[in-house]
């Protein structure tokens, strides 16, 4: 067994004002999300302009929080927020969804779209590469916050949190989720976008990945305890929402591809 590396959520305090490695994490990502951004923009051969990437950077941003929000509370929480529709705006008590967060994202690129007179799934394969690192950073968040931690297992490279009431030794599945979805993911789909792609394959590709990427992980993270198991015990809330992303997904990758090819005869 490993050792929890016990870092203090705070990452700077300064008199009432607390900045946690979690909204850092968060900063993180919307920070590579531009630079990449713009070193997209610099091979689109005036397609793309900073200030659209700056634009697009704040609409996203925009859309992750609200998006995330309200597919936790929705997705996760439902009950609750029947009973408790405030709950929503109580975002200081935690829980965002990433597949909530997508289409949060996916609806201010609609709108991002519309503004700047772009096909709406140009912008979504343009912007699928710059998403991976703030994934994985969020991942670090959740690791450091010592939350969404994984189920009980004897591997040597298992870690007890502090914030479990059980304190049983788990798998680390926050680092699972940063190598996958954040390394990885970013790997492929940077390498998959250096060249000329068909219309929705980078996005394409990006959900289908995730989906399989999540689906996996999910069954070494541990599931809500609210929600537990849907069915099987093992098929997981998580497992759910990402099956559709892997078919739509790898549908449309096949779909896009095969249009491509059929044109170039």
């Amino acid at each position: 067994m490993i050792d929890y590396p016990n870092i203090d959520p705070v990452a700077i305090s300064i008199g009432p004002l607390s900045i946690h490695w979690y909204g850092i994490m968060y900063l993180i990502g919307f920070s590579s999300a531009y630079l990449l951004g713009n070193y997209r923009a610099k091979q689109t051969n005036g397609a793309w302009n900073a200030e659209q990437i700056s634009d697009a950077v704040f609409f996203g941003a925009i859309g992750v929080i609200l998006g995330g929000r309200i597919g936790y509370v929705l997705f996760y929480q439902f009950s609750g927020f029947v009973a408790d529709p405030i709950s929503l705006i109580r975002i200081w008590e935690g829980g965002m969804s990433f597949h909530g967060g997508l289409l949060g994202v996916m609806a201010a690129m609609f709108f991002f779209a519309r503004k700047y007179n772009k096909h709406f799934v140009d912008v979504m394969d343009f912007a699928a590469p710059l998403i991976p690192i703030g994934l994985g950073t969020g991942r670090l968040g959740n690791f450091i916050g010592g939350e969404l931690w994984g189920k009980p297992t004897d591997i040597s490279w298992a870690m007890i949190f502090p914030n479990d009431p059980l304190q049983l030794a788990r798998h680390p599945s926050q680092l699972y989720q940063f190598a996958l979805e954040g390394v990885v993911l970013f790997a492929i789909l940077w390498l998959i976008s250096r060249t000329p792609k068909p219309r929705y394959f980078v996005s394409c590709a990006f959900l289908g990945f995730y989906g399989v990427f999540r689906i996996f992980v999910e069954f070494f993270r541990e599931p809500d305890a609210h929600i537990g198991y849907l069915a099987f015990d093992w098929l997981t809330q998580g497992q759910l929402l990402s099956l559709p992303m892997v078919l739509f997904g790898f549908g449309m990758m096949y779909l896009s591809w095969n249009k491509y090819q059929q044109s170039q005869k």
